[in-house]
């Protein structure tokens, strides 16, 4: 019998991969009004294949959003859980490539997330696919501190899993539209089938839009519109009773144009060449589960496929310095196999894991007129004891540079819980290859002049043709040991709480700096130069490409203790941990010294942070629901000097050294149909250092926010507000050819939202 099971499973694997898109499983009924608690979970945590039940009794700190909370939140993209999940900051800058993530003080800004996403358990390899629209989400789930041993490579910081609603659990339609100042606005419309006992069906989608809340003074246009749209189709198959089957294909479609970058000399934004983002996703995933009394075998399977643009006028000033392209087109390949089982006391969880990807880039960065002459033409003409002058033949001078980025992985993890009475003790170990490679071509060709500056001849004294070609290959490969230990107390009360302490190595791959290829070209072609000119020493050598394209792997050992606590019969839910990480070789991005079109990604020597995080949730009846979580990081470098600064013993920036949420609502009858829901919330982080040298920061900064909703059922009408207060504060802040740039946060927004939800079973 499971030999035809099996082949009829292959063959619906097979044909499902045909199609694109995004993730798959299973996910807790829906009716809207979800849980009332971020701790409760039940049985719906059967659909994470990796971990057990309720996340709220296992020895790990987390933080659960359900979808009814995402709602009234506003939750509609990752960066809307920042500061939710205490210690966790995800700002909201640049464009939906930018998907910094900073928990505990570990984050990245460029290349490896320090925290890993999967939707349905399928794993995103890229973080430039991370910032998506958030529909059909049945629950957010953080996960804190290293989850290398069972989920991998970049993870150290932490863990997001995303589960959607799913047509086995759920039947009906949905519609639901939001209309707001800006404007912005956003539709999604989504129906859930169940064609019989064993196949169901869903289909989904949405369009987004908004023009964006900051002009540019240059062209007096908007800057920050966006227009985007998705579509996702899942199909569940329950083969036998236990063999079961889901597939999940989507499309997901973003355009933005222009960044709300401001000049700090001037207070305006101002630029005037063209910025934009454009990215398209497609994908499918394949989830197969084979269910025994005391085991069970999972694999999944996954296909993505990304392509996507970012231009940019690199200077953000209303002058022709130099624009920059990242163009890329990426296929990644994933395949886990998850085998788990319990025997008495004793569970076991073991896999296979392995990958590939392949990237192709296309990263030209194109210098001005201007750009030409601050950067180079104007060093050597306007120095009087020189005494001949430099000009180039064309206004625009193009660094061209391609790449073939190929890594592959392969994993072998496993995992053991023992329980001894109330002591449970787990064992997670995970052995980790990767191997990754970087097949480049970097061009640039110019005309050159050299003329006297008085005297004859008149005409030029060389005329050369500047032409260079920088092409190889670099590779490197990584083997890797993770392993994590915790201990659990289950403590004599009846709402679930508990004691733990776990300590676990956490890693980030290494890889290659590819966009310091322009700055290796301006450099040889400026030495190339000054050779040329008589009198004009090379007083510096061009950059080495092995010297500064490579950077090592990021580690981390992460020491925790931690409670869960209930009490009041589960009406009160108390989480508090404390930390310690120590840190080897952490990633910064830099603009080395002399760089004005290259940033780098460095390895910083040491760095420790220790801090503390609390979340408590409390129903006093049903009537009443408050939340709160703060968490504190104090993130420092032991060690960490770069040429003459000695920036040891200051704050790792970017991430904030605290982090506040608090939430309060309301809800009571009017009549006998409607509900009627009142909701305040406040989000807050800072201080936010944006230097190595400390310097410049954002301090801490608060957002009030409020929502009124009136539920009759079917039908929901809600008014919403976010910063009300107007508050102003900043979300980036960087520097690039010695000018200093911030981005503003959004300002107040205020709108409407309707909710359609006709069930099938009502």
């Amino acid at each position: 019998m499971y030999d035809k099971n099996l082949l009829s499973a292959l063959v619906f694997t097979c044909s499902s991969l045909l199609f694109p898109t995004v993730v798959n499983s299973a996910a807790m009924p829906d009716h809207l009004s979800s849980a009332d608690s971020t701790r409760w979970l039940g049985e719906v945590t059967v659909t994470a294949i990796k971990q057990k039940t309720d996340l709220s009794l296992q020895p790990l700190a987390a933080t659960v959003i359900n979808r009814e909370q995402t709602e009234t939140w506003s939750v509609s993209s990752l960066k809307g859980v920042s500061e939710i999940a205490p210690n966790f900051f995800m700002p909201d800058y640049g464009s939906r490539m930018t998907s910094s993530i900073y928990v505990r003080g570990i984050g990245s800004r460029m290349d490896n997330s320090a925290v890993g996403l999967t939707v349905d358990n399928v794993p995103f390899l890229n973080k430039n696919a991370y910032d998506f629209l958030l529909v059909d989400i049945d629950r957010i789930e953080v996960l804190r501190g290293p989850q290398s041993t069972l989920y991998g490579r970049n993870t150290m910081g932490g863990q997001i899993n995303i589960y959607t609603v799913k047509p086995m659990d759920y039947q009906g339609d949905r519609v639901a539209a939001t209309i707001g100042n800006g404007p912005t606005g956003n539709l999604s419309v989504a129906h859930y089938q169940k064609f019989n006992p064993n196949l169901a069906m869903s289909f989904s989608g949405n369009f987004m839009f908004t023009d964006g809340f900051y002009k540019n003074h240059y062209n007096a246009k908007k800057v920050g519109a966006e227009k985007g749209a998705g579509l996702r189709w899942t199909t569940q198959w329950q083969i036998s009773p236990t063999l079961t089957a889901d597939n999940t294909a989507a499309f997901n479609y973003s355009q933005q144009g222009g960044y709300a970058y401001e000049y700090v000399g001037s207070g305006r934004i101002e630029y005037n060449d063209t910025c934009f983002y454009r990215r398209n996703v497609v994908s499918d995933a394949l989830t197969v589960k084979w269910n025994q009394a005391n085991f069970s075998l999972s694999s999944i399977t996954s296909f993505q496929y990304i392509t996507d643009n970012m231009t940019l006028d690199q200077d953000f000033l209303p002058l022709n310095y130099f624009t920059l392209t990242q163009a890329i087109h990426e296929s990644s390949v994933t395949q886990d196999v998850v085998v788990r089982g319990k025997t008495g006391d004793y569970s076991w969880l073991g896999g296979l894991f392995g990958f590939y990807k392949h990237t192709s880039m296309r990263a030209p960065v194109v210098l001005g007129d201007d750009g030409i002459s601050y950067l180079i033409t104007d060093r050597i003409n306007m120095n009087d004891r020189i005494p001949v002058r430099l000009e180039f033949a064309d206004p625009t001078i193009p660094l061209l540079s391609n790449f073939k980025m190929p890594t592959y992985g392969l994993a072998l993890y496993h995992q053991s819980s023992y329980q001894l009475d109330k002591v449970n003790f787990t064992l997670g170990l995970r052995l980790d290859y990767e191997k990754t490679r970087l097949d480049y071509t970097s061009v640039c060709n110019t005309d050159v002049a050299i003329y006297m500056k008085s005297g004859r001849p008149p005409g030029p004294l060389v005329q050369k043709n500047i032409s260079i070609n920088e092409s190889g290959r670099l590779s490197d490969h990584y083997l890797e040991f993770v392993p994590k230990f915790t201990m659990s107390y289950d403590l004599p009360m009846n709402s679930g709480s508990s004691l733990y302490a776990s300590v676990g190595k956490g890693y980030k791959s290494g890889g290659f700096n590819n966009q310091m290829f322009s700055e290796i070209l301006q450099s040889k072609m400026e030495a190339e130069v000054k050779a040329l000119m008589p009198g004009v020493n090379v007083d510096n050598e061009p950059l080495d490409i092995d010297e500064i394209i490579s950077y090592r792997p990021e580690r981390s050992w992460n020491y925790e203790i931690g409670a869960h606590i209930g009490c009041a019969d589960g009406r009160v839910m108390t989480d508090i941990a404390l930390y310690y990480i120590d840190l080897t070789d952490q990633q910064l991005t830099t603009f080395p010294d002399g760089s004005t079109t290259g940033r780098i990604t460095t390895n910083a020597g040491k760095s420790r942070s220790f801090g503390g995080e609390f979340q408590v949730h409390y129903n006093p009846s049903q009537r009443w629901a408050f939340n709160a979580s703060y968490g504190y990081t104090n993130a420092k470098f032991r060690h960490y000097i770069d040429g003459p600064d000695d920036f040891s013993g200051k704050y790792v920036p970017y991430a904030p050294n605290h982090t506040l949420f608090l939430s309060g609502a309301f809800s009571h009858k009017i009549g006998r149909d409607w509900k009627m829901t009142y909701d305040l919330n406040l989000r807050g982080a800072g201080r936010i250092y944006w230097t190595e040298a400390n310097d410049v920061s954002q301090p801490f900064y608060a957002l009030l926010g409020a929502s009124v909703r009136a539920d009759r059922g079917w039908v929901e009408l809600e008014a919403w507000a976010e910063n009300l207060t107007d508050t102003r504060f900043n979300t980036f802040y960087f520097e690039s050819i010695s000018n200093r740039f911030l981005q503003r946060g959004k300002p107040r927004q205020v709108g409407v939202t309707v909710r359609l939800n006709f069930n099938a079973s009502n």
